[in-house]
């Protein structure tokens, strides 16, 4: 077990002081300077907002009840794909926003997002038959422009069982191969967050929204009453525009600061399960039609553990309390068992099991159903100054926030005064990179890191988590041998990471960092309960908690893990 001793604060190559001045400094900042956009919401998309505004010379604040990706933005597939299972509703236009996002993402986050091939078996009798696999990927080729990592190529039973071995024999009629792309959905939410903030945004998290600031009754926003969760204290944050980018929290932010947000959803719940990758057997990422209901799933490849999902139902609770059902454990693991003989799952076998609300916005007459629905967004103009954005993907989210920026650039217009551009754009969201994103390729970057690093799986773990940024990481293991570590022993999480994650990655609470800046709630069967209990004293230091606040920290983290990871009864 390591001393909870405080690594040396000295400065970094990111610039930014520790954590708790810098919070102190941004919560000041919001309550005594004013801004030209406010955005309520620190997921993906608000995340993405704050990035394009902020590259654009608008002062921007940045506004998280929570903490980054804390909602849907970290309950995803953790893919960043063109979406081949939509060519079968005619989202044609969608699959071409999002090719074209995908190729952007993989040169502006290298590190975070990368290349991951898809085997598509296909069966006798299936409900999407071989030729339409077939055809089906073509189009997906041509809709990418040819410039996906590799076209997809056809394979015969054979060629399909080379790959992957472990798939169901019987009646298989052959498959194909193709390519989209993997990423850690809450680290992307997080660079996205970070790169607002290194483009000149205030950004803070644990911070909600408690109403809308109005000159009279029904006049415009002025800006937004903000209560820090952490303290207490409430503060004033004065804007002209406030963009909400709550997602599935979308009508209930709308309510506190004036009236609906004028958006229609289709809240559909997704579940995904986590289960060891021996189990299943699976080599890289597999393309499944269900037998069961003939739904296009996902079996992906995450380390030792292998995510099945998801599930796509209307949302029976509200994005605080949903979960994954029984139902949706059974589903998706009779799903897997009937295409992989060899793998009888159970219940039992079952790491974690999570779901997250996708806000679909219906936006066809009559649409109803989330399988059917569109994952394009909507953005709504409500009279008084907000701006509602709602639906989109992970994938499309820098297209997604272009369109809010835009938006609220024509908003200033309609009021009669001019965009308030501070300085000419030199950078496009298009080119800039994310933090880490610097470097020649993710070959070099792993062999300059096992220059002085000698644990293959933290090698990479932290090339592929912290990119040309990693000396950052490693910086607090060479002050601190303590640091060097560990965390759990067959997870590559360094201890390092708790201190960094602290001192340069905003992060407030034990859930903060167990289960967005690492996965370890994710790959853990008691959800971090343990490590919690050992970083604790550590964090405590760096955060200067008492021994009661350590407590009730603990508390806390407990009941976060119950209500994400608990699986509801039918």
């Amino acid at each position: 077990m390591f001393a909870p001793t405080v690594p040396a604060r000295t400065s970094e190559s990111d610039g930014h002081m520790p954590q708790m001045p810098a919070r102190a400094a941004a919560l000041a900042t919001l309550g005594t300077e004013s801004f030209d956009l406010v955005i309520i919401g620190g997921g993906i998309t608000g995340a993405g907002v704050a990035r394009e505004a902020a590259l654009a010379g608008w002062r921007v604040a940045l506004i998280e009840r929570d903490d980054f990706a804390s909602g849907t933005s970290s309950r995803s597939s953790r893919l960043v794909h063109g979406g081949v299972r939509y060519l079968e509703h005619g989202h044609l236009s969608l699959v071409f926003e999002s090719s074209r996002e995908r190729r952007l993402l993989l040169s502006l986050a290298p590190h975070l997002v990368r290349p991951l091939a898809f085997t598509w078996p296909v069966y006798r009798g299936a409900r999407v038959p071989l030729w339409k696999v077939r055809a089906g990927l073509t189009l997906y080729d041509a809709l990418a422009l040819f410039r996906n990592v590799h076209g997809h190529s056809a394979l015969r039973p054979d060629g399909v069982l080379a790959i992957e071995p472990a798939l169901e024999r019987s009646g298989l009629v052959g498959g194909a191969r193709y390519w989209d792309a993997a990423t850690d959905d809450a680290r992307l939410t997080l660079a996205s967050a970070l790169a607002a903030r290194e483009a000149g945004a205030v950004v803070v998290n644990h911070a909600t929204v408690v109403a809308g600031l109005h000159g009279t009754p029904g006049s415009r926003l002025e800006g937004v009453r903000v209560v820090d969760r952490l303290t207490s204290a409430q503060i004033e944050v004065r804007a002209p525009l406030i963009v909400n980018a709550t997602g599935p929290w979308s009508d209930a932010t709308a309510a506190l600061t004036g009236a609906a947000s004028g958006t229609q959803l289709l809240g559909s719940a997704g579940a995904h399960l986590s289960v060891p990758r021996h189990r299943v057997g699976n080599n890289d990422a597999i393309t499944i039609v269900s037998p069961l209901d003939g739904r296009v799933m996902f079996v992906l490849p995450a380390g030792a553990h292998t995510i099945i999902g998801t599930t796509e139902h209307p949302a029976r609770s509200g994005p605080d309390e949903i979960r994954a059902t029984e139902l949706d454990v059974q589903y998706l693991l009779r799903s897997v068992n009937m295409l992989f003989p060899n793998a009888n799952l159970t219940p039992d076998d079952v790491i974690a099991a999570w779901a997250g609300i996708r806000p679909l916005a219906a936006a066809r007459a009559g649409e109803h159903s989330a399988n059917t629905a569109s994952r394009e967004h909507a953005i709504a103009r409500r009279s008084d100054g907000l701006l509602s954005v709602t639906g989109g993907k992970l994938t499309t989210y820098r297209a997604m926030a272009a369109d809010v920026f835009a938006a609220a650039q024509r908003e200033y217009r309609s009021t009669g005064g001019a965009s308030p551009v501070t300085r000419l754009r030199t950078e496009r969201s298009d080119h800039a990179v994310l933090p880490g994103g610097s470097f020649q390729s993710r070959e070099t970057l792993m062999d300059e890191i096992r220059q002085v690093v000698h644990d293959p799986a933290v090698v990479e773990r932290l090339a592929l988590a912290y990119g040309s940024r990693w000396p950052s990481v490693w910086a607090f293991a060479t002050r601190d041998a303590a640091l060097a570590h560990r965390i759990v022993d067959d997870l590559p999480y360094l201890t390092a990471e708790v201190a960094h994650a602290v001192e340069r990655e905003m992060a407030c609470t034990l859930s903060d960092i167990l289960i967005r800046r690492t996965h370890i709630a994710f790959e853990t069967r008691d959800h971090g309960r343990a490590t919690a209990r050992r970083i604790a004293p550590l964090v405590a230091t760096l955060l200067g908690w008492t021994d009661s606040e350590q407590a009730q920290r603990l508390a806390e983290y407990d009941a976060d893990v119950a209500r994400l990871f608990a699986v509801d009864p039918v």
